[in-house]
């Protein structure tokens, strides 16, 4: 049987990658991307949708407005990038959730858990419960600014670079060195002032050093001593997760 899921996500990037991952893990699933709440609702009830993938902050109408709203048989994932939108309740409920952006590992448990609840017909209403507590969490906190783009140096010259391009910042004494897939090139932020500015759907902490570019993490695996280490693309050498950050692989 052919399922139908809608994809809810303002980031396009985002959006697009979690569609690719889909369609590749389930090969004869029908998806319809909605680049924002209201557009996914719009949607739904037009093409009636067997499970929904929805960003938890969305501009206007979030993913828990969207999730109130939809018929009780849609089954909802949560995406999201911060996870401190009570995890401990998205283990209890019937739902389930994934930290931006998906990796496959994950993306996999979690398409075993949906197709058995599609396939046994399981109800797919999120409980009032988590919803209201995740509203509580999301309207406590107004969503900052975030970069666009980033001055730094190479020699003598001054970059302005498009966060999308870089694939991770590391801190390197006095400074911080900004890893694109053509160059290093160098910076006076702390790493800790660039963490408060850049968008957490697309950066992560990983090291007291490191911050990656989540759209670059192509593997995370673990070491003969448990530690987890990151494959990105257009670095050679991997990037070792500290026991602090490593909370968000633990989940895979």
């Amino acid at each position: 049987m052919n399922w139908r899921v809608l994809i809810a996500d303002d980031e396009p990037l985002l959006r697009a990658h979690l569609a690719a991952q889909l369609r590749s893990h389930w090969p004869d699933v029908e998806i319809e991307e909605a680049a924002h709440g209201q557009e996914a609702l719009a949607m739904a009830a037009q093409r009636r949708p067997d499970a929904a993938f929805l960003d938890i902050r969305m501009p206007g109408c979030s993913g828990l407005d969207v999730a109130r709203r939809l018929p009780p048989e849609v089954r909802v994932v949560f995406v999201t990038a911060y996870d401190q939108y009570a995890v401990a309740a998205f283990e209890t409920a019937a739902v389930d959730y994934l930290l931006k952006p998906v990796l496959a590992d994950r993306l996999l448990a979690t398409l075993e858990r949906l197709q058995r609840s599609l396939e046994a017909g399981s109800a797919g209403r999120v409980p009032q419960s988590l919803l209201d507590a995740l509203r509580a969490e999301l309207e406590g906190e107004p969503a900052p600014a975030r970069l666009r783009f980033v001055r730094a140096q190479s020699g003598q010259e001054l970059h302005l670079l498009p966060v999308g391009d870089v694939i991770c910042f590391r801190a390197d004494a006095k400074y911080t060195s900004v890893h694109t897939r053509d160059r290093e090139y160098l910076m006076r932020t702390p790493l800790k002032d660039l963490e408060a500015e850049l968008d957490p759907d697309l950066f992560w902490r990983v090291h007291r050093n490191t911050i990656v570019s989540a759209l670059h993490v192509r593997r995370a695996r673990r070491d003969l001593r448990g530690r987890w280490l990151l494959t990105l693309d257009g670095l050679s050498d991997e990037v070792r997760v500290s026991a602090r950050y490593a909370e968000r692989f633990r989940l895979l």
